[in-house]
């Protein structure tokens, strides 16, 4: 039985710099407040200690997942937090040596002795945590969750269930391969984003889906604006200094705008030779991932680590290729790329520490090229070979992020997703697609056999590759 994904799982909402290491532990931490809640437990709770295993413990403290933690146990939102808020609920917490559990009961809590950093890994998954609380009565309640990429958290018992009882899928269209997906589209003689809005339909209204993608893109734009118009170094260590804000000013020049809608349209008046084109996408992607770097709100696409790739080649469409299109195109463009994240989560991985970058940079790429190949007139058999194309130029991608941050390869490598992405989708436009040779379910599976022989030094551990060569005493 097919697994229902819909695109707002693909497309989260929340705080980087990483979904796997930040937002799925912060939404762990709120699912085990809810665990505590359901078994009535939360107001006997006088203490509570976080294990991180594996890739979170490796590289955590880069990847902020000890702040993650203490936000989720803190009844923190993150896709609703003023992001301004974030340091100084932090510094109260290790100040006061106390935690408001759930917002509704303070608790000893010293993050140095409760929060853990076990470096041996968990069976199940290389990002796993167990949360204790210990009761009033000498007794505890423990909880494991592994975060596995995206921000999408799982328990192992669940999903051992699933192997055992099949859970009805309510999609009209359900996919778990590309195959699927090109006969639903050839029966029904629909787009590919047809057939999602149809699928999304059976779980939302039109008015709910429609106004959740513009808030995507809202977001998306947002991240972009505060990313070419904020200066100076990224927190971490690494005193990496934020290049989008020069290289915005050396586009832009006088254009005069106040918001990031009439900033759009200015970006539209400014030259578009090829080295600009490739300024303005770089400068795009390279603008969501310092935001992302700096703890800011960002649109999980699939993950924040690859969270520039989608937002720059869709800010390219608009930008560049047609002034005339707006929300129309902008929900086509999320949906292709949504459900294209979709088969690959389901056939493969997007958790960078399962799989190295591959799965995080390439699968955005490959999302992006196949929304962009649709919105430029491209059949479902073209739109599947640009995802194709886009991924199988990012196999065997690594993930060694220098001193376990994700700014040192990761914000340059949006960039090269975005560039790709768009390349893909251009070569796919101008082939026959009885000519292709690989099918993108054979790049899927391809991509999962490459992750699962990778060497885990090169799966977001900082222990091999730029993350050993390069350290923080270089920088």
């Amino acid at each position: 039985m097919e697994e229902c994904i819909s695109v707002f799982d693909m497309l989260k909402i929340g705080v980087g710099p990483s979904s796997s290491h930040t937002l799925g532990p912060w939404r762990a931490a709120e699912r085990f407040l809810g665990e505590l809640r359901n078994e009535k437990l939360l107001a006997a709770v006088n203490r509570v200690k976080i294990d991180l295993y594996g890739s979170l413990s490796l590289t955590g403290k880069g990847h902020a997942t000890d702040l993650a933690v203490m936000l989720g146990l803190s009844g923190q939102d993150p896709e609703y937090i003023p992001v301004e808020n974030i340091d100084a609920i932090i510094k109260s917490i290790e100040s006061k040596n106390e935690i408001n559990l759930g917002n509704e009961k303070p608790i000893p809590f010293y993050f140095l002795q409760d929060i853990v950093f076990n470096k041996n890994f968990l069976p199940f998954h290389a990002n796993g945590m167990t949360f204790t609380a210990y009761m009033t009565d000498d007794s505890e309640y423990i909880s494991t969750f592994y975060s596995i990429g995206g921000g999408f958290v799982v328990k192992e018992e669940r999903i051992n269930a699933k192997k055992k009882i099949k859970i009805k899928c309510a999609f009209p269209y359900p996919i778990e391969k590309a195959v699927e997906l090109l006969d639903f589209c050839k029966k029904e003689n629909k787009s590919i984003s047809e057939i999602v809005y149809e699928n999304e339909k059976s779980m939302r209204t039109e008015a709910v889906i429609d106004h959740e993608l513009v808030r995507i893109w809202k977001t998306m734009l947002e991240c972009m604006y505060i990313g070419c118009h904020s200066e100076g170094i990224l927190p971490g260590g690494l005193n990496v200094r934020r290049r989008a804000f020069d290289m915005h000013q050396n586009l832009i020049g006088l254009a005069n705008y106040d918001s990031p809608q009439t900033w759009l349209e200015e970006i539209r008046k400014t030259e578009v030779k090829f080295r600009q084109i490739l300024k303005w996408v770089s400068c795009f992607a390279l603008a969501v991932n310092e935001v992302n770097a700096a703890l800011g709100r960002v649109v999980t696409a699939p993950t924040n680590g690859s969270a520039g790739v989608i937002p720059a080649v869709l800010m390219y469409y608009l930008v560049i290729e047609n002034h005339n299109a707006g929300e129309k195109e902008i929900k086509q463009f999320l949906m292709v790329a949504g459900e294209i994240g979709s088969i690959f989560k389901k056939g493969s991985t997007i958790s960078a520490a399962m799989g190295g970058c591959q799965a995080e940079i390439g699968v955005s790429s490959s999302m992006a090229a196949a929304a962009l190949c649709e919105l430029m007139g491209g059949t479902p058999e073209q739109v599947l070979m640009a995802a194709e194309i886009a991924m199988e130029h990012h196999l065997g991608l690594t993930c060694d992020p220098i001193g376990g941050l994700v700014q040192i390869p990761c914000i340059e490598r949006n960039t090269m997703g975005a560039i790709k992405a768009i390349n893909a989708a251009e070569l796919a436009l101008e082939t026959d697609p009885k000519n292709a040779k690989v099918p993108l379910d054979k790049v899927v599976d391809t991509m999962w056999q490459t992750a699962k022989d990778m060497n885990n030094k090169y799966k977001e551990t900082s222990e091999g590759g730029l993350a050993i060569a390069v350290n923080m005493a270089d920088c």
